[in-house]
């Protein structure tokens, strides 16, 4: 099978027009576009029934197993335009010791860090990058708490596409290096993403560039949409019972709720859907808060902070799309602290062998947490979202130490365990 066939093969799309997320305002679709006229999230929308009578689930299922087998359900219409570096399907990884022993029947993990630049925005980039090719974009800027700058820096340099991306400077130190190295013009700022992103629209008029921020272009969210085609087709075509979803921006969020009802209406799924369930840091929770309060928009969040950078979003413009999936799918929003978040890291990893980033280990956190007060049962199947490869995060110290020049006690590597990470042997250290 040839692996670039979704790449290179033509292929028919159905995009219709763009659609104001708040008035349900018609927009012109194939042409630039950010905010609509009400200042709110414009949504692509596709004529589902010609769609439906494209495309079949085999000759989907012939395809190659990556992002593109989806064309039909992006809004690319020239292949010559997609901007690609590889976006293979990821796993659903089951945490089978982990669920054993916090009481659950099955825990499943749906492991984005396997994508190119190590995380879920390589998908949402993808689709921004290739769809500013087609418009003839030629600079293009946001701002990022860092792997979504280094998904735009690598998809841009990819299509030839000059790039600008603002970081809090506290971002962590191998994401903006990354940014930087793959051809970004990056800049560390002394504030938060929304200050980042003030930068970023202000600086519209002066620079020219495109602003790619989170959802204030229509297509980010088509990418972060197959998410939810990949995940209906690896349950064969069934959904879970409950999404945990690290939670910042919550495209993906939106994006999957988008995609399955995308998929009932063209017969592939039935009326059923997962329980959304938004995850933040106690640090950081305008989400919660806002569904806890019973409130339709979100406030701004003061003094954010947390270890889980990616989800340290103070205030997101698609607040209200991220509460009416999660009300109208009877979820939920949860906020963990950040020794909680550490802790399920640590556990993924040790009993599991799973490296997860802080923002996916706080989706366990979270799972344990509502196991524990009831909000799931035991019995639900649970898919949690790693967004982010753990390689890319700090890790505590490894410092055991052996002389080899001297004898050497075995038996005490056995009395110290297999590492000194918190949680363990508390003899452990180094020597």
């Amino acid at each position: 099978m040839n692996p670039s066939i979704n790449l290179t093969e033509k292929r028919p799309t159905f995009v219709t027009h763009l659609e104001c997320s708040a008035t349900g305002e018609r927009h012109p679709a194939d042409q630039v576009a950010g905010l609509s006229e009400a200042g709110m999230p414009l949504l692509v929308r596709y004529d589902l029934e010609a769609l439906a009578a494209s495309l079949s689930r085999e000759t989907l299922d012939s395809r190659p197993q990556d992002l593109w087998r989806y064309r039909e359900f992006l809004p690319v219409r020239n292949n010559e335009n997609i901007v690609s570096l590889g976006e293979q399907m990821t796993p659903l990884v089951r945490l089978d010791r982990t669920a054993a022993q916090i009481g659950a029947t099955e825990i499943l993990v749906k492991d984005e860090g396997r994508l190119p630049t190590g995380s879920f925005k390589a998908r949402g980039l993808a689709l921004a990058v290739s769809m500013a090719k087609e418009f003839g974009i030629t600079r293009i800027a946001m701002p990022t708490n860092g792997n979504a700058g280094a998904a735009l820096a690598a998809y841009g340099s990819r299509a030839g596409i000059e790039t600008f991306v603002f970081c809090p400077d506290d971002t962590p130190e191998v994401n903006v290096r990354e940014i930087a190295m793959q051809g970004a013009n990056t800049f560390r700022v002394n504030g938060l993403i929304n200050d980042c992103g003030r930068i970023v629209a202000e600086g519209k008029e002066a620079m020219g560039w495109f602003d790619v921020s989170t959802l204030k272009e229509p297509y980010r969210i088509e990418g972060k949409k197959t998410m939810g085609l990949e995940l209906a087709e690896q349950l064969e075509w069934n959904v879970p019972d409950v999404i945990l979803y690290p939670t910042g921006g919550g495209t993906g969020l939106i994006g999957m709720w988008k995609a399955f009802a995308e998929l009932e209406a063209i017969g592939w799924l039935g009326s059923k859907r997962p329980r959304m369930v938004a995850v933040q840091a106690t640090g950081c929770a305008p989400i919660v808060k806002a569904w806890e309060d019973g409130a339709e928009h979100a406030e701004l969040w003061e003094n954010a902070h947390t270890i889980a950078a990616g989800i340290r979003v103070p205030i997101a413009i698609g607040d209200f799309l991220i509460l009416e999936a999660i009300r109208e799918s009877g979820g939920f929003a949860i906020a963990v602290d950040d020794p909680a978040i550490t802790s399920a890291q640590i556990r993924a990893a040790r009993d599991d062998g799973l490296l997860m980033s802080p923002e996916g280990a706080a989706t366990l956190a979270a799972y344990q947490q509502a196991l524990r007060s009831g909000l799931v049962d035991q019995s639900e199947r649970a898919v949690l979202f790693n967004c982010g490869n753990g390689l890319k995060y700090p890790m505590p110290p490894a410092n055991r130490h052996l002389d080899h020049t001297g004898p050497i006690d075995y038996g005490r590597l056995i009395v110290d365990g297999p590492s000194h990470l918190p949680g363990n042997n508390p003899n452990m250290g180094s020597r």
